[in-house]
């Protein structure tokens, strides 16, 4: 089974479990399908050095079905019950839950699950887990109240992979629409740099055939953003993160940035478990492989790099808060 870390065993304080949940059921609630499409980093402009050390190629698929009807209309309402405890996330998303997971059964076991871990790794081509930080399994956008705003502005995830999926009907939602840049990150930074966004000519709108339907994104390489509404209405994405096996490719994270937004309850020791694996697994590789040598720099700078995650989750955790970073619009 593909398992970085496993989901905990207990809630943190002040997290409880929504009442007379249904029992998440692959069975009945699943009904995965392929994309038609999927687009390479390579497609965005990222050069050969920039991919090879990156959990996948893979930038993006087309839109391809995750749940039956059925589980589409349970996610709807657990959305809706997890309402109450939406709050923004600096000044890039109004209306954004986290930490669902924890107080959700149901949407812990889909978040999980391993049926749908194993339909990404067919996707992206890697062996692939949820995040080993929970707070990135099952975040909930929401429709902010006015719709002169982006529902989340231009941006690149603060996690390596996830899926984006609608949770409301896109046929019932005026605006909104999922979009991502046909370009690279540091693009955007220019673009961003000179006050202005992806133009419309380099953007690419996924057209979501219903509710339960998700694209799997490159979510730390490839730009996108929820754009705003038309009319103002209930609109509800769902975002799962995911993470490579291979612990020798770059981490992608900003977990610095989540310090404004996530609970500090949960977040530090989440982070400090991610850091905790990804150096374990770079140890162990570290033991099976360095050879007899006499070059002692050699030997520091690959004990180095097996505790580059530890090392700098610990930087930042001390450095404090810093803003989400996005590039506007």
């Amino acid at each position: 089974m593909g398992v970085a870390i496993p989901f905990p065993t207990d809630q943190p304080p002040g997290y409880e479990w929504l009442d007379d949940e249904p029992t998440f059921d692959p069975k009945i609630h699943l009904q995965l399908e392929a994309p038609t499409e999927v687009v390479m980093l390579a497609d965005l402009g990222y050069s050969p050095a920039e991919i090879n050390s990156k959990a996948t190629p893979v930038a993006a698929s087309s839109p391809f079905r995750v749940l039956s009807d059925e589980g589409a209309a349970v996610l709807l309402d657990t959305a809706r019950q997890l309402r109450r405890f939406v709050k923004p996330a600096g000044d890039r998303i109004e209306s954004v839950l986290r930490g669902a997971c924890y107080r959700s059964r149901w949407l812990r076991d889909l978040c999980i699950s391993q049926d749908v871990s194993d339909h990404l790794e067919t996707i992206y081509g890697i062996p692939v887990a949820p995040h080993p930080m929970p707070v990135h399994l099952g975040h909930m956008n929401f429709e902010p109240r006015r719709i002169d705003t982006a529902i989340d502005k231009w941006h690149h995830d603060t996690l390596p992979l996830d899926f984006v999926m609608m949770v409301t009907d896109p046929d019932t939602v005026d605006g909104g629409r999922f979009e991502y840049f046909v370009g690279t990150k540091h693009e955007a930074a220019a673009l961003s740099a000179r006050g202005e966004t992806p133009p419309e000519d380099r953007v690419v709108a996924p057209e979501f055939p219903g509710p339960g339907y998700a694209i799997a994104l490159h979510g730390d390489m490839v730009v996108h953003r929820a754009g705003p509404l038309f009319t103002l209405g209930e609109r509800i994405s769902i975002v799962n993160g995911y993470v490579a096996l291979d612990t020798s490719v770059d981490e992608q994270s900003r977990s610095a940035d989540l310090m404004t937004v996530d609970d500090p309850n949960v977040l530090y020791t989440e982070w400090a478990k991610m850091a905790a694996w990804r150096s374990q697994g770079r140890l162990a590789t570290l033991i099976e492989t360095l050879p007899f040598t006499d070059d002692k720099d050699e030997v520091i700078g690959r004990l180095e790099a097996a505790i580059d995650d530890a090392q700098r989750a610990i930087a930042e955790m001390r450095a404090g808060q810093r803003d989400i970073a996005h590039y506007g619009g």
